[in-house]
C-alpha cells in the first residue's frame, strides 16, 4: 500500500530524481534519496509544508534538489529504477535516512548538524539528517 498518492508518470519522475541524486551509491544510495523525498511529502513541516505531491516535492524551488538542474536528471527513467521509486511509495525506509528530510555529499566528514538538523548517520558520500519528533512528527 502507497504511503503518497500517485501515478505512473510520478513513479517515473522520482526514479529518475533517485538515481540523479545518488546513482553512485548504488541501489541502497538511491533508496535513502527516496526515503528522503517521501518524508519530505509525509512531513508536511518546516520547509516542506504544503508539499502534497511527487512532481511538487521533486520540483520545490527554492529548497529543492540539485539534480533538476543537471541534463542527467531528464533522462528516461529505467525499469530497476522504477521498481526502486516504489518501494520507497510503499513505505520502504532505509537506515540512516528513515526519518530524513535532508543529505548532502559533504566534502570530508558529517557535521554534526546541518542547519540545525542533527546527523543520522552516513551512507557512502551522503550525509542524512533528521528533524526533531517535536518539530516534524509525521515523518516518526
Amino acid at each position: 500500500m502507497a504511503v503518497v498518492a500517485h501515478n505512473e508518470e510520478d513513479v517515473k519522475l522520482l526514479a529518475r530524481l533517485m538515481r540523479a541524486e545518488a546513482e553512485g551509491d548504488g541501489q541502497l544510495g538511491m533508496l535513502m534519496v527516496g526515503n528522503v523525498g517521501i518524508n519530505r511529502i509525509r512531513g508536511n513541516c518546516l520547509d516542506f509544508k504544503g508539499l502534497r505531491s511527487i512532481r511538487q516535492m521533486v520540483f520545490q524551488s527554492p529548497g529543492g534538489f540539485e539534480a533538476i538542474q543537471k541534463g542527467y536528471f531528464y533522462q528516461r527513467a529505467r525499469e530497476e529504477d522504477m521498481r526502486l521509486a516504489r518501494n520507497v511509495i510503499r513505505g520502504w525506509r532505509y537506515h540512516p535516512a528513515t526519518n530524513c528530510l535532508w543529505f548532502f555529499r559533504p566534502a570530508g566528514a558529517c557535521p554534526a548538524q546541518w542547519f540545525n538538523q542533527w546527523n543520522t548517520g552516513r551512507y557512502k558520500s551522503h550525509c542524512f539528517y533528521a528533524p526533531s519528533r517535536s518539530d516534524c512528527p509525521r515523518v516518526y
